[in-house]
């Protein structure tokens, strides 16, 4: 069963990315074709989930946050972090994961279960998600500035902003939580817990 399950997410992951480069193609090639705003929010919106999902699904199958160096994982400056989440409002953010998702006790029972173990498999999991955030991030970017060259200032408009919410900020609030387990488990370590 486990096996059928990673060859569906194996072919979903590469199903959006044919899926994402045509779509992408079509506007370039076919424009610059004015667009509504409806269509500017749906199009980025799209664009953003699509890539989003390239990494997400290969990431629920390979470990993707070990093609970065682990060095990359660590908090170099944790009160610029915080600052950061302070101000963009990561917070708030994080309040509404929680209240539409992570709210339900089994999800997040997914990602810890109050261990030491549970603690370090919730602190591998932050770095799956933030590498599954982190590289749609990038690429994200770069179709925007495809488009920009497409004068779809618009749908550039709109593909930015979804990405800063829909892949910034969970690389931002992944780096945080890290935070906190790393001082969680610096406290145990002296405890010897």
């Amino acid at each position: 069963m486990k096996i059928i399950k990673q060859a569906l997410f194996i072919l979903m992951a590469l199903f959006l990315l044919y899926f994402s480069f045509t779509t992408v193609r079509q506007i370039v090639v076919f424009g610059p074709e004015k667009l509504s705003l409806g269509e500017s929010f749906f199009l980025g919106f799209l664009i953003n989930l699509c890539v989003t999902g390239i990494f997400a699904f290969a990431g629920f199958v390979f470990p993707t946050s070990k093609l970065l160096p682990d060095n990359y994982y660590t908090i170099k400056n944790s009160s610029k972090l915080m600052r950061l989440y302070s101000i963009l409002g990561v917070k708030y953010f994080q309040k509404l994961l929680l209240l539409f998702f992570w709210g339900k006790k089994a999800n997040r029972k997914k990602f810890f279960d109050g261990t030491k173990n549970g603690l370090e498999r919730f602190s591998y999991q932050s770095k799956q998600s933030e590498f599954g955030h982190l590289g749609p991030l990038f690429v994200i970017l770069l179709v925007a500035i495809l488009m920009v060259f497409s004068s779809y200032y618009l749908l550039v408009f709109f593909i930015v902003v979804i990405n800063i919410i829909g892949n910034l900020y969970p690389v931002i609030l992944q780096r945080y939580h890290r935070i906190r387990i790393g001082k969680i488990l610096s406290t145990w370590k002296l405890l010897r817990i």
